[in-house]
């Protein structure tokens, strides 16, 4: 019978909000509120003036009617708002009749929603089918909450409340009333709810002293339960303030990274760049308080939204992601990369952000330019806008990514590795202008040197397989993934199609119909009729080679370029490893199979993820 008060507090908050309403019927009650004149509770707390205490026992009191209707019905509350009024109406007459003050009942339950079920109140449960669904047939409250005998007893059935509690809040975080349906679990389904003991140690009710055949030990019970919460208290006291000076401490530890990071960034980086420094006041009333119908885009290193300047200008407002993880090298090294790049094919930065609260965190911001006809990405994955895109405009795109990429590696000293170029990193303006982006990931060369890292950053289905084998990062790593793109938008294919359990690279596929003098059927279907077939054949070819196995046999964009615009012969395409779904390769396999199936597991390990392996 230990811990009465304890459960009788928590009862306290559960029904604290019932509401009364004059106006309803008894006679919709379902509870039998009839035991409140017969049973033998201590009504002294009531007919004291003050009545200090009378809401914790009316409460408890109540208590018991749940419980019995808990037993009969298998539910845990009332079904509507009527029957709830109606029952505290049945309970204020019932009190009444014991010369208790009727007012006592409006004044400690004066809200009407409490006693009405609802899902939300303890992670879905209803009935008792739905609390054994999550709970299990059996929990702790089976064995420790039978036959309430003594302290021992009552005080094992509060710590199994708490187990159950524990573990039902797991499941829906914002449940408020699991321990309050542990309680009336433990009186109603596994004691009887009348029992003078199972009242009060488990609903915490005052008996009276006339009535209680173990008064004296209900006494000391009482004694010993009050001197347990004041013991309670001062160590939730004490834990309180431990807890309290922790948040202090790292509030204060965060808080001066934070400074301290943005006085670094804004001494050593930001004057560099040239870029504006925005607070995110104004990012925040740029994109409508960053809303979803402003958002554009989202892939493994941010979320972009649309935004809207004090002067009208459109933006594109870039959220980098994942900060606990790669910390703000990403973020730095995408400022600092794009800082240096003044190109009609790259995407610039027009200024950025960082700031951190308790409430959201650190956050850090990009603004670019708003390009406002999306990715190359978006019109390729789209039937309807793949059409509309016409040969010239294809072939205008290619040409406006190799210049811009050729900038990256020869413009620049040292030269920049993109090593993240794929469809969906190259942005269209409003004149279909290609623009490459996200330099999240670029790295500056070693004064022209082969780069070795055990730091492979990149998408799957573009990443040259020397890089993604070997971490050997060179010019040509780019060179491989500008192939890809420049097969993706002459043929409007997938970079990996899969057929039942068979996949074929969209390198594989291209290479085997050129090789077989069938390069009309590797151009997309919409743009066959409109230009030059060998002009075609020759952007088809130059994709090819530039996304070959071999590094050697790739050319540099800068002779990419050159073949591109016919400034240079093409060399005979190399030969390639035959995939391993052609029938010739089960007879003989080709002398590249090791190769070629290394480019094969990495291909197939995913299409659209970003990787950053160490």
């Amino acid at each position: 019978m230990a811990k009465s008060l304890l459960f009788s507090f928590h009862l306290l908050l559960f029904f604290s909000t019932v509401s009364f309403i004059d106006s309803a019927t008894n006679s919709s009650c379902p509870l039998d509120l009839s035991y409140v004149q017969t049973y033998p509770w201590d009504r002294s707390q009531c007919l004291d003036p003050d009545g200090k205490l009378c809401c914790q026992t009316l409460t408890s009191l109540v208590g018991i009617g749940l419980a019995l209707y808990l037993r009969e019905t298998s539910m845990f509350q009332l079904p509507n708002e009527t029957a709830s009024s109606s029952c505290l109406s049945d309970f204020q007459h019932n009190l009444a009749a014991l010369s208790i003050n009727p007012s006592l009942v409006a004044a400690c339950f004066p809200d009407k929603y409490q006693f009405v079920t609802r899902p939300s109140s303890c992670a879905g449960i209803v009935t008792t089918k739905d609390w054994r669904k999550l709970v299990g047939p059996t929990s702790a409250l089976d064995s420790d909450c039978k036959n309430m005998t003594g302290f021992t007893q009552c005080s094992s059935c509060v710590e199994a409340g708490y187990k159950v509690n524990s573990q039902l809040v797991s499941i829906q975080q914002n449940s408020t009333k699991c321990f309050y349906f542990a309680i009336l679990y433990a009186a109603g389904i596994l004691n009887d709810p009348k029992d003078e003991a199972t009242a009060a140690c488990i609903l915490g009710l005052p008996l009276s002293t006339s009535g209680s055949k173990n008064s004296s030990s209900n006494d000391r019970v009482i004694k010993i339960v009050v001197a347990l919460l004041g013991a309670l208290l001062g160590v939730l006291l004490a834990g309180g303030l431990i807890i309290m000076y922790r948040k202090w401490y790292k509030k204060r530890k965060r808080n001066a990274l934070h400074e301290e990071f943005v006085r670094s960034f804004k001494d050593s980086v930001l004057p560099n760049s040239g870029a504006k420094w925005f607070r995110e006041s104004e990012l925040d009333q740029a994109t409508g308080g960053f809303s979803q119908k402003n958002l554009i885009g989202q892939g493994a290193s941010g979320i972009v939204y649309k935004g809207t300047l004090e002067d009208g200008t459109l933006v594109a407002v870039k959220q980098i992601t994942d900060l606990d993880t790669k910390g703000d090298e990403e973020f730095i090294n995408e400022v600092e990369i794009i800082s240096k790049i003044r190109h009609r094919n790259l995407l610039s930065l027009r200024g950025c952000c960082v700031s951190s609260d308790d409430e959201k965190g650190k956050r850090r911001f990009l603004v670019c330019d708003f390009m406002p006809n999306g990715s190359l990405g978006d019109h390729i994955s789209n039937a309807l806008t793949r059409k509309q895109l016409a040969w010239p405009q294809r072939k205008k795109i290619i040409l406006d990514v190799a210049k811009g990429l050729a900038y990256l590696h020869y413009g620049l000293k040292p030269a920049i590795y993109h090593r993240d170029i794929k469809s969906t990193n190259i942005l269209l303006d409003s004149e279909m202008k290609a623009k490459v982006a996200d330099f999240g990931l670029a790295k500056q060369s070693l004064e022209g040197q082969s780069h070795l890292t055990t730091r492979v950053a990149g998408t799957y289905g573009y990443l040259a397989p020397e890089y993604a084998l070997y971490g050997q990062l060179t010019e040509k790593s780019d060179v491989y993934s500008f192939g890809i793109v420049i097969l993706e938008l002459m043929s409007g294919r997938k970079v990996l199609e899969t057929s039942n359990s068979s996949f074929l690279l969209i390198t594989d596929w291209a290479w085997m119909l050129a090789n077989s003098g069938k390069v009309d059927e590797i151009f997309d279907e919409f743009i066959r009729e409109e230009g030059s077939r060998a002009v075609m054949e020759r952007f088809v070819r130059v994709g090819i080679l530039c996304a070959h196995v071999m590094v050697a046999l790739r050319p540099t964009i800068a002779d990419a370029l050159k073949m591109l615009e016919g400034d240079i012969d093409i060399p005979t395409l190399p030969e390639r490893p035959l995939p391993l779904t052609h029938e010739s390769f089960k007879a003989s396999p080709s002398r590249y199979s090791f190769l070629m199936t290394n480019e094969r597991s990495i291909a197939t390990s995913g299409m659209t993820s970003t990787i950053s392996s160490v």
